[in-house]
């Protein structure tokens, strides 16, 4: 048996019967939902000390509750000193009850904990719904122990909805309560 998430159980009670009144859906399969979230951590330093990875590895699970993978170089890039295959970072990709719990971590718990925050932008949609999130430290999760960090790190974290435009992705978004600015 599954365990239902609250904030999933939020998004059934709550935000599908206001997203049917706002945008008139006529069946319940119309309503946008949030379809996976990918955290994505890329680093640099990778190239010279690659057990840098190793510690991103751990603080990506911490945060996610899920084994990230370790991402490769694609190509090479003479100028970067990059070559194809080498190890460059970190990333997981969430789905169902997995997904919920970080959204509900990211919206109550993470982001006001970030100094002088008054909201995310709003704007950092990319034309199909789906919204992408720059955090430059990951201490502002509460399962990553200050003291125990070598490097404050930064990732970047994309929600990808069933959307078919920017509004309904915002709505989407703004109900399940992602704190924006306007």
């Amino acid at each position: 048996m599954e365990i239902k998430s609250k904030y999933l159980e939020r998004y059934r009670k709550e935000v599908v019967p206001t997203l049917m009144k706002e945008f008139n859906y006529k069946n319940v399969m119309q309503v946008p939902r949030v379809s996976k979230i990918v955290v994505n951590a890329c680093l640099a330093e990778a190239l010279q000390n690659p057990k840098v990875l190793d510690k991103a590895v751990e603080e990506i699970r911490t945060i996610t509750g899920q084994q990230p993978v370790i991402t490769k170089a694609r190509k090479s890039i003479a100028n970067f000193k990059l070559r194809e295959g080498q190890k460059l970072g970190v990333s997981v990709i969430l789905r169902k009850n997995v997904m919920y719990e970080f959204l509900n971590r990211l919206c109550n718990v993470a982001l006001p904990r970030v100094r002088d925050f008054r909201g995310i932008s709003g704007k950092a949609f990319d034309g199909h719904g789906n919204y992408s999130l720059g955090i430059t430290e990951q201490i502002i999760f509460p399962e990553i122990n200050y003291d125990k960090i070598d490097k404050i790190r930064g990732m970047n974290i994309t929600i990808v909805t069933t959307d078919k435009t920017d509004e309904e992705g915002k709505a989407l978004l703004k109900h399940l309560g992602m704190p924006f600015r306007n």
